[in-house]
């Protein structure tokens, strides 16, 4: 939807997980390895030789508005997929944080990510944002997004967990997710507001 269609209601919200990292999830360390292995995530774009996938570039074409994360990876998604449109980059949308638990452990930077997610949701932040402070985060990113898509549509390149914190902002807003791509590297959902 154009903004020359808004005039019915407003346009799709396109959120997108960002493509596949210049990282290495095999690598095995301890906590604090871990420590500085998101750290260097976070700064890694993206794996050479990507491009995105049709039906996401399709979307993205009839977005008026294109947003993306600060971070490298969700930046260069966005750029691969909407060419030299000006896209917004905004730390609001950002990836949740993933800190360690202190266990005693080396393991696969991978099996880090799900201990470091649980035990997150539960309530360890090791001095970062906390769970209730990424959902108060997450309300004021899906303001945003609903607001952008009152002129027409709206695309967001952000990351796989951030980006399920926003379905339930959305859906408490009226959005339905009506195309569900997943979770994977490249996948997008799409929201329309059911009236």
């Amino acid at each position: 939807m154009t903004k020359a269609d808004s005039q019915t209601g407003p346009g799709p919200i396109i959120i997108a997980r960002h493509g596949e990292p210049d990282a290495d999830r095999r690598a095995v360390m301890d906590w604090r390895g871990y420590v500085d292995w998101w750290a260097a995530y976070d700064r890694a774009g993206l794996k050479p030789g990507q491009v995105s996938p049709p039906s996401l570039v399709e979307q993205a074409e009839f977005a008026d508005t294109l947003f993306s994360s600060t971070l490298p990876r969700a930046m260069e998604t966005a750029r691969a997929t909407v060419g030299d449109r000006p896209i917004e980059h905004d730390s609001l949308f950002v990836e949740a944080p993933l800190p360690p638990p202190s266990l005693p452990w080396k393991m696969q930077a991978r099996t880090w990510g799900v201990f470091a997610r649980c035990s997150w949701w539960l309530g360890f932040s090791r001095d970062g944002e906390s769970r209730a402070q990424a959902e108060v985060r997450a309300a004021a990113a899906a303001e945003k997004l609903v607001n952008a898509a009152q002129t027409g549509g709206v695309a967001l390149f952000a990351h796989g967990w951030f980006n399920r914190m926003l379905r339930p902002e959305l859906k408490r807003q009226g959005w339905t997710c009506v195309r569900d791509g997943g979770d994977g590297y490249w996948s997008w959902r799409r929201y329309e507001l059911k009236r």
